[in-house]
């Protein structure tokens, strides 16, 4: 079946009709769209002229079906006629059971994505696990000290910002200090009292707005809050000494730390996103964390926060609150038991084995990922080495060399900067679709100079050692076949011997799909960046703050099958998409055997994998 077929099957239908005096409310909505999730092909459900995807619970929501209003049920795809038929009556078995019960009985057997009796609020997660504790609202107090000059604080900041960096060579969030120094450097220069640097962080803060660079409204806070502690006007975080869960619209990357430190079991958070520094290092503090819009969360009772199943249960009966402590018992021992067994093989239930690499970024992450069990690097991301000044030729081989020195498989991804990663000394010209321009290999055209360098650091560094040597944003056969002869252009000239290395490519350009045949026959491995791919596949810029891919859509996972189907050399995949606990098994049973992700997460996926 060819690819088109593929992605544009026939559709089934059916128009449904809320029979429920409630309504298609939290639960039964929850439980329709869990059920649709166990179908591949795409599901869609339209009322009033408003279609959404029926496997998501806040789109069907969205919908505000009422007693007597009716929606129209749409499958595409190869299951579409047992989907349809299935849907049919598993709905109807719901507006059947919510005209015979009470509100609110819904049994926690019932409905496996959320599993509590009483009524959930649904976020996002930031970092999963489950707390129960109660709920405060963040209280902050000002406290005043000494007084100093507004350039000495500001220098005072800089140099406390450097000591941060410098305090921990494993952090790997490390560099967010160096981000904020930054951003301070550029401002301080502008401006010459505190109040004026206000009035500059809200100008910067007001055109973020809207953006996709409006998470770094953060780090401007943050910097404010610093320099202002500095001058005397230090900001303190009121703390309980007892275990809660805290609320707040924001908070500042600075006050992650104190929390980590604190009896804080979770976070919720309402004013930020997945990508902002506060996210990341709530994640690095494995601090449960979630992001919802929604402010009747009551202060001061307990509440269930399970970000495994992204909700917040803000009046959890008898019930709930058990079977969450069964929950919390359970994954802890899951985690300790992945943690234990990090070193041994991911083999499948049966015996098929699962290569399991790392995503790096610098030496530090590179020794977490042997620590956690990592078989290899299979994403090296050389970026790192690109900072705020251009390295050397001699830098960028011994950085290589201290990382190449750790592992036997080891796959390095050429510069790979534009769209959204940007270098200070590298003048990129403006356009007006960044992602869409000069990214990845394109470099070649416009500074062919830094991959020559960066490519015979590579060689030098490497020894006698073979390594992997992967093409960012390839979208024809001719740019990888240009890129390689690139490369050997540049080892001939530096008589240097390559033949040991292999050279492969990303696959994140959608094109690339109805090239396979011709690349197989000139590539050695394939890395898919499901990243982008998500991103090029559904035209939605992946850093968007409001627009949002689905990365569980079955036309993905017909794109992921089609690469697997009509490749021959290794494949690995390392996106997001590989830390996926609920996507592990698809990705198996599609033909991927090789999974890269970052350090943190390769217990989990490893024994994940083990239930496969």
């Amino acid at each position: 079946m060819g690819i088109f077929e593929r992605l544009f099957p026939k559709s089934c239908s059916r128009v449904l009709h809320i029979s429920s005096k409630s309504g298609l409310h939290l639960r039964p909505a929850a439980s329709f769209a869990a059920e649709a999730k166990k179908y591949r092909c795409i599901i869609t459900a339209e009322s009033r002229g408003k279609s959404v995807d029926a496997k998501a619970l806040n789109a069907l929501l969205s919908l505000d079906l009422q007693e007597g209003d009716h929606f129209e049920l749409t499958c595409k795809g190869s299951d579409a006629e047992s989907a349809i038929e299935a849907l049919t009556t598993h709905f109807e078995q719901l507006m059947g059971h919510e005209e015979s019960k009470t509100t609110n009985q819904t049994k926690p057997s019932e409905l496996s994505d959320i599993p509590y009796q009483s009524e959930s609020l649904q976020g996002e997660t930031l970092f999963g696990g489950i707390a129960i504790a109660p709920v405060i609202r963040l209280i902050i107090k000002t406290v005043h000290t000494n007084t100093v000059d507004f350039k000495e604080a500001v220098t005072h900041t800089l140099a406390s910002l450097q000591h941060n960096y410098e305090a921990d060579p494993n952090d790997p969030d490390r560099d967010i200090f160096l981000a904020q120094q930054s951003l301070l450097k550029t401002l301080g220069k502008e401006v010459g009292t505190i109040e004026a640097l206000k009035e500059a962080i809200d100008r910067e803060i007001e055109a973020l707005k809207g953006t996709s660079h409006a998470s770094k409204a953060d780090d401007y806070l943050d910097i404010l809050a610093q320099v202002r502690a500095q001058m005397g006007q230090e900001r303190r975080l009121i703390l309980p000494k007892n275990p809660f869960i805290l609320i707040t619209k924001a908070l500042l990357p600075s006050d992650i730390a104190l929390l980590s430190q604190s009896a804080c079991q979770g976070v919720i958070l309402q004013e930020t996103s997945a990508t902002s520094h506060v996210a990341i290092l709530l994640r690095a503090a494995a601090i449960p964390s979630l992001i919802i819009d929604n402010d009747m969360i009551e202060e001061g009772k307990e509440i269930i926060l399970d970000t495994l199943n992204a909700v917040v249960v803000p009046d959890p009966s008898i019930e709930d609150l058990a079977l969450a402590k069964e929950r919390l018992q359970a994954y802890t021992a899951r985690q300790n038991i992945a943690h234990a067994k990090r070193h041994e093989a991911a083999l499948t239930s049966t015996g098929t084995k699962i290569t399991i690499l790392a995503n790096v970024s610098n030496l530090e992450d590179a020794k977490a990922a042997k620590e956690e069990g990592a078989e290899g690097i299979g994403l090296l991301r050389t970026e790192f080495l690109f900072g705020e000044t251009k390295p050397s030729l001699e830098e960028q081989q011994e950085a290589y060399r201290a990382i190449f020195s750790l592992f036997e498989d080891v796959t390095v991804r050429t510069l790979d900067v534009g769209g959204d990663k940007s270098l200070p000394y590298l003048d990129l010209p403006k356009e007006r679709n960044p992602f869409l321009g000069i990214r990845g290999i394109r470099l070649l055209q416009t500074h062919p100079e830094l991959i020559t360098e960066q490519l015979l650091a590579i060689f030098l560094a490497a020894g006698d050692k073979s390594i992997k040597i992967m093409f960012p944003m390839i979208a024809t056969p001719e740019e990888f076949s240009e890129a390689k002869a690139f490369a050997q252009k540049v080892a001939q000239k530096n008589g240097v011997d390559i033949a040991r290395h292999q050279f492969g490519m990303m696959i994140e350009v959608p094109s690339v799909l109805f090239g396979l045949k011709a690349f197989d026959t000139i590539v050695d491995f394939y890395s898919i960046g499901t990243n982008d791919l998500i991103q090029y596949l559904f035209a939605i810029e992946r850093t968007h703050p409001t627009l949002k891919a689905d990365s569980n859509s079955p036309l993905l996972y017909e794109a992921l099958s089609q690469i697997a189907a009509h490749t021959t050399k290794p494949l690995s995949l390392c996106g997001e998409l590989a830390s996926d606990e609920c996507a592990v098994e698809k990705l198996i049973e599609i033909g991927i055997k090789r999974l890269s992700l970052s350090a943190g997460n390769i217990p989990k996926i490893k024994e994940t994998i083990r239930h496969v």
